[in-house]
């Protein structure tokens, strides 16, 4: 008898919150503008073999799905036997599917990449991630993008030689 009023009560306190979560939000309207932030970094025990790395957005919403904005990714190497930079500022539009609080989006960038141990050259690519909003103006987001180089690298034993995989992880916020 006990689990029969234990069960529909555990049951509603797992769905409720659930489908609230999933409520269909207008989160993107024509003129929001957004601004994301990510980083990371390692180093040895020593702590003298660092590798920082950030990497930073803008963009608004021409209507509740489309976004224009710019995306820079900065690098700061510093191994033992001197410092390095490396970096790429590119141009995107991404287009988002829905407006609930688990938004995807795919789209394109262009844009340009430069170092110390990098050949400069420009950029282009798909990329595709989701944005996962923890209340009204802020989220968290996933990212993942193709960049074809448009030369052959001959850095870093031609590593990067056709093109490369950007991953990114972060926080955004919208005004």
């Amino acid at each position: 008898m006990l689990r029969k009023k234990i069960l529909p009560l555990v049951a509603l306190s797992v769905l409720v919150p659930t489908a609230v979560a999933f409520a269909q939000t207008d989160v993107f309207k024509q003129g929001t503008q957004e601004f994301t932030l990510g980083g990371s970094g390692s180093s040895n025990e020593d702590l003298d073999d660092t590798v920082l790395s950030t990497n930073f957005s803008y963009g608004f919403f021409t209507n509740p799905y489309m976004e224009w904005g710019v995306r820079q990714d900065l690098s700061f190497f510093d191994l033992g036997g001197g410092s390095d930079f490396n970096g790429s500022t590119r141009l995107v539009f991404d287009y988002h599917f829905g407006t609930g609080q688990l938004i995807p989006l795919l789209g394109v960038s262009l844009g340009y990449i430069y170092g110390d141990n990098v050949s400069d050259q420009f950029l282009a690519g798909p990329e595709g991630g989701l944005k996962f909003f923890v209340n009204d103006t802020t989220f968290i987001y996933g990212l993942v993008e193709y960049q074809f180089l448009f030369e052959s690298a001959d850095d870093i034993d031609e590593v990067y030689d056709d093109g490369r995989f950007v991953y990114g992880l972060g926080l955004g916020f919208t005004f």
